[in-house]
């Protein structure tokens, strides 16, 4: 019987260290105007080269748009902000199609979903009908306007935003689309240290609009993000690796017969086969940012949050007794043992 099985030829040393010269770039780029948010540029980063979406919580002010901004320009990406509101209609994100009064036809507008980067700000704010036609975008990279199929560029993120503060006049988010978004990321507040050079630089003007036509300094382009993209790929999982992951994904499920105490209790329902989905592509992207052509376990590790926070539906008792989603991942990862 012959062996079918697709095999991808091994990540060279020379295309290790392409793609270390290339992160190293952005990472300078991204640090040159975002103050600390190690962990938003690193899943930013590990999203884009998979080709995910981040959901991020956070309160205003903590520099999403900067951020997403930075990383868009540092790639020589096109970005876009969408502000949601409860009046918000699919058109005006996937675009429409407007009446040429001159040629007597109908012209289509695409929407700023059509963007490399795009930021949907306080994503639960705008309406369940309004939220499905992100689903497409998101999912299928592509949207339809008037009947026919518009393609998204590639690449393709959306970084989207949720207030934890502020919750009148909001959706809550369905289960289906929370588990589209690759990670969801909490941020706090930055340090004293930070924000007192957070407050230099502002008065240094480096958040000032550059003049246009000014010099780019990474000299990485979308090509070079579809580079890392191809590579990512070929990065070496071993199956005990593969194993440790879905030995997770299934003790979320069955909590009961792994985790003591009451912890096991709090979960309603674990994760989907996507977050097994999510960790392998997320590991692979995070091990080439740190210049490794394979997976180590602490790579899922140290991705357990982001992963897995937005998908364990937890009952309200927890809720009630204020068990954070991180308590209970930490539990989970306790119990199976590391390869």
């Amino acid at each position: 019987m012959t062996d079918t099985t697709a095999t991808t030829p091994p990540i060279t040393s020379d295309e290790i260290t392409r793609a270390r010269a290339i992160v190293e770039r952005v990472t300078s780029a991204f640090a040159a105007k975002v103050v600390g948010q190690i962990g938003l540029r690193d899943s930013l980063l590990v999203a884009l080269i998979t080709g995910g979406h981040v959901l991020l919580e956070s309160v205003p002010g903590l520099a999403k748009t900067t951020a997403a901004q930075t990383l868009a320009q540092a790639v020589d990406a096109s970005f876009r902000r969408i502000q949601c509101t409860p009046d918000l209609l699919p058109s005006d994100i996937t675009g429409t199609q407007i009446y040429d009064a001159k040629a007597a036809t109908f012209v289509t507008q695409l929407g700023p979903v059509h963007s490399n980067f795009v930021l949907l700000d306080e994503i639960n704010r705008s309406s369940a009908k309004t939220q499905s036609a992100m689903l497409e975008a998101m999912q299928e990279r592509q949207t339809s306007i008037g009947g026919t199929v518009y393609r998204l560029p590639q690449p393709f993120l959306v970084l989207a935003t949720q207030n934890p503060i502020e919750q009148e006049g909001t959706y809550q988010l369905p289960e289906a689309q929370l588990d589209r978004f690759l990670l969801k990321e909490v941020l706090d507040y930055p340090s004293p240290a930070e924000e007192a050079e957070i407050i230099r630089r502002i008065e240094a003007g480096v958040y000032e609009p550059e003049q246009p036509g000014a010099a780019r300094s990474t000299g990485v382009h979308l090509d070079d993000v579809r580079l890392l993209q191809d590579l990512a790929k070929r990065v070496y999982i071993d199956q005990s690796i593969v194993n440790y992951i879905v030995q997770i994904i299934y003790v979320t499920r069955h909590p009961g017969e792994y985790i003591a105490g009451t912890l096991a209790d709090y979960i309603q329902f674990g994760a989907s086969p996507r977050a097994s989905i999510a960790f392998t592509q997320a590991a692979r992207a995070l091990a080439l940012l740190n210049g490794r052509d394979y997976v180590i376990p602490d790579d899922v590790k140290h991705l357990r949050h982001g992963v897995l926070r937005h998908r364990l539906i937890l009952g309200y008792e927890a809720a009630a007794d204020e068990v954070r989603p991180e308590t209970i991942i930490d539990a989970v990862f306790a119990a199976v043992q590391t390869p």
